[in-house]
C-alpha cells in the first residue's frame, strides 16, 4: 500500500494541537502505517486497536508502552510494573495489587474526593484563573496522597515528576523522564520501608503485605506499581477534566442537562473519554509477522494503537466527530480493553463525576475557557493541557 510521506508522528506539535484530521486520513488512507520518525507501526481503526489490546500473545507489552529507538528495551529502563507485563505474569500481579486497589477502598473515598473538590473551589478569587493550575491538576495529585499514604503537602513535587515523565519523547528527550522516575522512586522507597515495620491504613502498607497464593510482590513491583499509579491516576484523570472544561464551555445546554439529571451525567462522562481521549495511544511489541492492510508488520517491531482515533471511527460509532451527551456508552477504548484494561478507571470516573458535579452546580462558575490562550501539553501518549485560563 502506498502511504503518504511522514503523514503521521505522535511527538509532533502539530499533530498534538490537534490530531483528529490526521486521524482520519490514517484510518481512511493508511490504517496500517509505518511512522519513520517514532519508530512504529500505527494502527488507527477502531476494530485493529480493540482486537491488539485483546491478543497480549502477538502484541506483546512487556518491553514497552511508548514508541522508542530501534533496539531500547524499556523494561531496562524502569522498575517491573504491571502495564509492562504479559500474562500468565500479568494475570498474578495484577491479582495481587487488586486485592489492595479494591472497589470497596476506592468507594470510600468518594466523602474525601467531595470536600476536596468543595475546598479547592473555595480557594479560587475571583476573576480569571488557571483551570490545571487550580483545579484540574491538584484534585488528582491530593487523592492519589490519600490513597497511597504520602503527605498532600507533596503533590507539587508530585505533579512536577509526573508531568516530566508524561512530556519526555522517549525518542530524543528520554533522559528527563528517566531522571523523573528515579526521583519517584527514591521518594517511595523511604516509605516503602517504614511501611514493612508499621503497617498503616493505607494503599502501599495494604501492597506490602498483599499475598495470592503464598506469593507478595518484591520491593521493585511495589515501586513499580507507585509510579504506574502517579503517572496513570493523575495525569489521566488532570486530563479528563482539562479536556472536559473545553469541551463543555461551548455547550450550555449539555451543561444544563448533566447538572440535573445523573443518568446523563454518566452518560457524559463516556462520552467525554470518547470525544477527546487522555490517553491518544500505548505501544505493543509484536512477538510474530502479522499481516494488516496489506503491510507486514515484523516481529520486534513495535504497533502504536491510537485509542484517541479508534474512539472516532465511523466503522463503529455513528457521527463520531460530534459530541452526543446522551450517546450509548460501553465502546469507547479510553481505558484500554482486555487485560490491561486501566485498573483506576473506577476512580477517575468517580473523581470526574465528583468535580463536573460541584462545577455545573457552583453559582458563580461561569464556564467560560478562554481556549486560544489555552496551552497543550506536549506529549505523545497523554492529550490535554498544561495550562488552561477560565472564569
Amino acid at each position: 500500500m502506498s502511504q503518504p510521506v511522514r503523514i503521521y508522528d505522535p511527538f509532533d506539535p502539530q499533530v498534538q494541537q490537534d490530531p483528529y484530521p490526521v486521524y482520519e486520513q490514517l484510518r481512511d488512507e493508511a490504517p496500517a502505517y509505518w511512522a519513520e520518525d517514532a519508530n512504529t507501526w500505527v494502527l488507527s481503526r477502531y476494530d485493529d486497536v480493540s482486537a491488539a489490546l485483546a491478543a497480549p500473545e502477538t502484541f506483546s507489552s512487556a518491553k514497552g508502552i511508548f514508541p522508542s529507538p530501534p533496539g531500547v528495551d524499556q523494561s531496562d529502563l524502569f522498575l517491573p510494573m504491571l502495564i509492562m507485563t504479559d500474562p500468565p505474569r500479568h494475570a498474578q500481579l495484577r491479582a495481587l495489587v487488586s486485592r489492595a486497589f479494591t472497589p470497596r477502598r476506592i468507594a470510600s473515598m468518594e466523602t474525601s474526593i467531595r470536600q476536596t473538590t468543595d475546598h479547592l473551589l473555595g480557594q479560587i478569587n475571583p476573576g480569571p484563573w488557571d483551570f490545571v493550575s487550580d483545579f484540574a491538576g491538584p484534585l488528582p495529585a491530593i487523592v492519589i496522597a490519600e490513597l497511597v499514604g504520602v503527605p498532600a503537602d507533596d503533590r507539587e513535587q508530585f505533579r512536577a515528576w509526573s508531568s516530566t515523565l508524561v512530556q519526555a519523547n522517549p525518542i530524543h528527550g528520554a533522559r528527563d523522564g528517566l531522571a523523573a522516575a528515579a526521583s519517584l522512586y527514591e521518594y517511595f522507597a523511604g516509605f516503602l520501608a517504614e511501611r514493612r515495620r508499621t503497617p498503616r491504613r493505607d494503599l502501599i502498607s495494604d501492597l506490602v503485605h498483599a499475598e495470592v497464593e503464598g506469593e507478595r510482590l518484591t520491593d521493585d513491583e511495589v515501586l513499580g506499581f507507585c509510579l504506574l499509579l502517579l503517572v496513570a491516576g493523575h495525569e489521566t484523570t488532570t486530563n479528563l477534566l482539562a479536556n472536559s472544561m473545553a469541551i463543555l464551555t461551548t455547550r450550555p445546554q449539555d451543561r444544563a442537562r448533566m447538572a440535573h439529571e445523573p443518568a446523563v451525567l454518566a452518560s457524559a462522562i463516556e462520552e467525554l473519554l470518547r470525544y477527546d481521549s487522555p490517553v491518544q495511544g500505548l505501544s505493543r511489541t509484536l512477538t510474530r509477522d502479522i499481516t494488516l492492510h496489506g503491510e507486514t508488520l515484523h516481529s520486534g517491531q513495535t504497533a502504536l494503537l491510537l485509542f484517541g482515533s479508534a474512539n472516532r471511527d465511523h466503522r463503529a460509532f455513528a457521527n463520531p466527530d460530534e459530541f452526543q451527551v446522551e450517546r450509548e456508552p460501553g465502546r469507547q477504548v479510553a481505558f484500554g480493553r482486555g487485560p490491561h484494561f486501566c485498573l483506576g478507571a473506577a476512580l477517575a470516573r468517580m473523581e470526574t463525576r465528583i468535580a463536573l458535579h460541584a462545577l455545573l452546580n457552583h453559582t458563580s462558575f461561569k464556564w467560560f475557557a478562554d481556549l486560544p490562550a489555552a496551552k497543550r501539553l506536549h506529549s505523545g501518549p497523554i492529550r490535554g493541557y498544561a495550562s488552561l485560563p477560565v472564569q
